[in-house]
């Protein structure tokens, strides 16, 4: 009873010391953000400041859920910093409690919030990251009213072997998916996966119907032969309606939602990676969550009276900011198709910690 009295008293001060550094770390992005945007919009249109702290919350949740490592780093370092000063650390292991047992309630503590957000925080970010991009351009519509027109559409498509490039001069969606101005590009891809050029197809119109394209005032031409006209032409398409032509960015779709994300770009033959990136991210996050947890308290055990506490709790700040860019420099070369995404994902996780739990041994047990 004794023991968990403790842990509950721990995990008491670690949640407190959690919510002041979420609170700091909110506001001072809030303001970075709101002089950021009043930079990035205002300068170009005219912008009221209630649009711009709009647009200031709407952009928030997003960036938290990057800066949520330093939230762990910071709040639990300050909870052991500050138990250690008042010498009730020193009190625990007098009273023969391990450093294990009054550390794992702060770990415990910021796996369960780790999965929390991922299952509910993400999901809210998700939807206003993708209100802001919408009101964002929705104000840079008047900036960008003079430069040249960028309507064209692209889109690519695979089956098998076979991978199709639509280009259209325009798009609506209104009552379906309707292309103006359509060329489409057939490749076949050999033995090496290279793709070889085919035939080439001009239409005046192109509109999705059920899981095919259906086409009016067609010429074709194949790869060294002569144009050949028809008043119709259907190609078989992996989507059936306009969702699935559609590829926002990764930072838009929640958490819930980036399976189907995945499944319709590879579907339409395009490239899930970041998809398959993101979503493995946040399936690491409350690992990546502990894992600073166990590194901000293994570097606040030193007795205080030994003094240097300040100097270690600053390497650990640095160690943290180390691994941070650390986990940026993985998810660079996930996005590049350089390293797969489960291990660009789970590297820095597993890597931090191991290393807390490396140091927290060394500090416990010599």
């Amino acid at each position: 009873m004794t023991s968990l009295r403790i842990e509950r008293y721990v995990l008491a001060k670690a949640m407190a010391a959690l919510t002041i550094a979420f609170l700091v770390i909110t506001a001072v992005e809030m303001l970075v953000g709101f002089v950021a945007i009043s930079r990035d919009v205002g300068s170009r249109v005219d912008v009221t400041p209630l649009q711009v702290l709009t647009l200031t919350l709407m952009q928030t949740p997003s960036v938290l859920m990057l800066l949520m490592p330093f939230v762990f780093l910071f709040g639990i370092m300050g909870a052991y910093v500050g138990l250690n000063r008042r010498s009730e650390l020193v009190a625990m292991r007098a009273a023969g409690i391990s450093a294990w047992r009054f550390i794992a309630p702060a770990a415990a503590a910021a796996f369960a919030i780790g999965v929390v957000s991922i299952l509910a925080f993400n999901p809210l970010a998700a939807t206003l990251n993708a209100g802001y991009t919408q009101m964002r351009a929705g104000l840079m519509k008047s900036y960008l009213a003079g430069a040249p027109p960028q309507d064209a559409t692209w889109l690519r498509q695979g089956q098998g072997h076979q991978q199709i490039v639509i280009r259209a001069r325009s798009r609506d969606d209104h009552n379906g998916v309707t292309l103006k101005g359509v060329s489409v590009f057939f490749y076949t891809l050999d033995a090496d996966g290279a793709p070889q050029f085919d035939r080439r197809v001009e239409a005046s119109e192109a509109r999705l119907r059920g899981r095919n394209w259906v086409m009016k005032n067609v010429s074709s031409v194949q790869a060294g032969g002569e144009s050949v006209r028809s008043d119709s032409l259907t190609i078989p398409s992996p989507v059936r309606d306009s969702l699935g032509l559609q590829q926002a960015e990764a930072d838009t779709v929640s958490f819930w939602s980036l399976p189907g994300a995945i499944r319709r770009a590879e579907q339409a033959g395009l490239t899930a990676t970041a998809y398959q990136l993101s979503f493995q991210q946040l399936l690491a996050a409350p690992m990546l969550y502990a894992a600073m947890a166990i590194l901000a308290a293994a570097f606040s055990l030193r007795l205080a009276r030994l003094g240097g506490l300040a100097g270690l709790a600053g390497a650990g700040v640095a160690l943290g900011f180390a691994f941070f860019f650390f986990n940026a420099v993985c998810g660079a070369l996930g996005r590049a198709d350089i390293v797969p995404p489960p291990i660009a994902a789970w590297t820095p996780p597993l890597i931090a910690l191991l290393a807390g739990l490396a140091l927290l041994c060394y500090a416990e047990d010599g």
